[in-house]
């Protein structure tokens, strides 16, 4: 297992930053914020001084129906590989839904989405967890996510369906305390219990991030200090396993770096002192406490799962000397069927306006997808800076009612391109020259002419076939 020690996020915002932080072991990039073959300068100077850099994807869905993007997984390696990374990371989680499984139109979440921990999902999760672990070039970990929502009918603790898919796949853990604190005020789940029923000695590193309250729902925001609750977390985790590595995550309202450099040093602290402390329990093993040193199983669990300390080829995913389970078969079309159903009725239900499915929590659901408007209109403002230059005060409130029933149909420059089309085709903004603008940027970004009749009627039956 690489040792990585103690990282940070990397991010453009604050790139000096990171670069002039004292004591950053590593860096973690959001995958496809980058390209492989145009390294942004500082990533590449950090890699220079031999700083570790590894890749973050969020865009797989492994834990969705569909067999993963052939095309992403090869730009999630290829970004490996120019980045010499010991490993990539993704998600446990699904971000789109729809298309030839259900025939109905793709939809895109633009977020992380919980998969439901039933056997059906689990083992679809399995085989694509394998199929990816078959392309990419370096082994891969899965990170759990923070939720909003439950689904009906779960047969399984979070622990217990990261056990499981860990004991079929021989993947590795990305475990994020800050996610565990999130399951815990929004669904009630013990983080210790997870703790307890997790396989820690297969975490690859662990993530550690803020949030913020409203009205008993907790927010995963990652621009808000760490709370000490996320810490008391990550105390909890060391006691039970020294991580491998972790990291601090910051993806908004970044602080100066003087405050990074301070939750750095609490981050560091906190596990510093734990792990003081549970040599200590190792030392008294002997008289009955539970030693953090891995038993010869778990140990081979850290050689097998994957690891490859340098060059050659990645090892089979399976631990040494564990055969993946005989009585878990892959998954028969019906099951990614089934996930697919009821995965497209939640996201429809989250960004197309249908009804919220059966067995959801309606108000949750509510705000789970105003949060998803919110988070695209923030992303949209940041990809095309202009549009909010242009509509001033009014970009925010015609995006989340532009957002409220009209989904995502690709990427985020895309949803900017559509909602400038839709206040275009609705004679808006009402002041001519804010609409003269808006009017050439959607015509010098999308060149074509705003469309015509019949193509406002195709697209008006579209969206009448995504609300059905």
């Amino acid at each position: 297992m690489t040792e990585l020690g103690i990282g940070i996020g990397w991010r453009p915002e604050i790139a000096e930053a990171v670069e002039a932080l004292p004591g950053v072991d590593w860096v973690e990039v959001v995958a496809e914020n980058i390209c492989a073959d145009h390294l942004p300068d500082s990533l590449t100077r950090l890699r220079e001084r031999g700083v570790t850099v590894v890749p973050h994807g969020v865009s797989l869905g492994l834990g969705g129906a569909d067999r993963p993007d052939p095309a992403r997984l090869a730009a999630l390696g290829e970004k490996a590989v120019a980045l010499g990374a010991p490993l990539v990371t993704e998600h446990i989680a699904f971000v789109r839904a729809g298309g030839p499984l259900t025939a109905t139109p793709l939809l895109e979440a633009g977020h992380l989405l919980p998969v439901p921990r039933t056997r059906d999902a689990l083992d679809v999760l399995c085989e694509n967890v394998r199929i990816a672990q078959d392309a990419l070039p370096v082994p891969l970990a899965l990170e759990n996510i923070a939720a909003l929502i439950s689904w009906p009918g779960e047969e399984m603790t979070e622990g217990q369906f990261l056990a499981e898919l860990v004991e079929r796949t021989g993947v590795r853990l990305l475990i994020d305390v800050a996610n565990l604190h999130t399951n815990h005020v929004n669904r009630g789940e013990d983080p210790a219990r997870a703790l307890s029923e997790l396989p820690v000695e297969a975490i690859a590193y662990v993530h550690v991030a803020g949030g913020v309250e409203r009205d008993g729902v907790w927010h995963d925001t990652h621009a808000h200090p760490v709370p000490r609750a996320v810490l008391d977390v990550l105390a909890d985790l060391t006691t039970r396993v020294s991580p491998p590595g972790v990291l601090l995550e910051r993806d908004d309202d970044f602080p100066p770096e003087e405050e990074l450099a301070k939750e750095l040093e609490t981050i560091r602290t906190t596990v510093g002192m734990r792990s003081a402390g549970a040599e200590q329990v190792g030392t008294a093993h002997a008289h009955g406490a539970r030693s953090l040193v891995p038993a010869p199983r778990e140990a081979s669990l850290l050689i097998g799962a994957g690891a490859r300390v340098s060059g050659g080829p990645m090892p089979s995913a399976a631990p040494a000397t564990q055969e993946p389970r005989s009585d878990a078969p892959a998954p028969r079309t019906a099951a990614r069927q089934r996930l697919a159903v009821t995965q497209a009725s939640l996201l429809s239900a989250l960004v197309a306006g249908t009804p919220v499915p059966e067995g959801f929590d309606t108000r949750r659901v509510g705000v789970q997808s105003r949060a998803l408007a919110a988070k695209r209109a923030g992303v949209v403002a940041k990809v095309a800076p202009e549009l909010p230059e242009i509509l001033g005060k009014g970009f925010r409130p015609a995006f989340l009612a532009y957002a409220r029933s009209r989904p995502m149909t690709g990427g985020y420059r895309r949803d900017a391109l559509d909602f400038v089309e839709h206040l275009l085709l609705a004679g808006r903004p009402e002041d001519p020259a804010a609409r003269r603008q808006l009017t050439e940027w959607w015509q010098d970004r999308s060149g074509s002419r705003p469309p015509g009749r019949a193509t406002r009627l195709v697209r008006a039956a579209r969206h009448a076939l995504v609300r059905r």
